[in-house]
């Protein structure tokens, strides 16, 4: 049986790396693609490769300081490489000019390159992609954990390090924020509905 049978043993399998470094891998081999598809859709693909190898290289160098306490190893990695984010700003929110400006870009090289910059390009509708692009990057970072990642706001909380009344209230206002920058309309349904019409 793989150690990365088991998500809830993760905090095991942290302590156990301890002594044994090579069982890390299963933590890699569990959050890899889930960590690597959040950072695509903030950075692109470009940069994701670089900003997911440094959370799992920060994972690995801080394992000893882990707290299964204070936060699951999901919510953990997500903290971290939303700080890695943070620190590479300026290219999310060109990027997400760039979205909102031309959308896809159908000649991105690479299968899997082209299938990240596409679920980029489909879950930023240009409109959105200017209007996230805009917010300030604390609401930004909750707002696209709970979009993107499907983190709750408790592990938003653990995530970030922020209370757990912060999450609700950042949330709130980068919502009222992107409505009243979208005109109140909601830019994935006009294109589901332009897309069947």
């Amino acid at each position: 049986m793989s150690w990365a049978t088991y998500p809830a043993e993760d905090a095991e399998v942290i302590q156990l790396s301890l002594d044994e470094s090579e069982r890390f891998s299963a933590i890699f081999d569990t959050y890899f693609g889930e960590i690597h598809r959040y950072v695509a859709q903030r950075l692109g693909a470009d940069s994701a490769e670089d900003i997911v190898a440094e959370t799992f290289l920060t994972a690995f160098r801080k394992r000893a300081r882990y707290d299964p306490s204070r936060a699951s190893v999901r919510s953990w990695l997500y903290g971290i490489a939303t700080n890695l984010i943070g620190k590479h700003r300026r290219v999310e929110v060109r990027t997400l000019r760039a979205l909102g400006r031309h959308g896809l870009d159908p000649d991105t090289p690479g299968h899997e390159e082209r299938v990240a910059v596409q679920v980029s390009a489909e879950s930023l509708r240009p409109s959105l992609a200017t209007a996230l692009a805009g917010l300030h990057r604390r609401d930004r970072d909750v707002l696209l954990l709970v979009a993107l990642a499907g983190l709750s706001h408790e592990e938003i909380a653990t995530a970030l390090g922020i209370p757990y009344g912060t999450v609700g209230s950042r949330l709130n206002r980068a919502r009222k924020k992107l409505r009243a920058t979208l005109g109140d309309t909601n830019p994935m349904l006009e294109s589901e509905e332009a897309g069947r019409g």
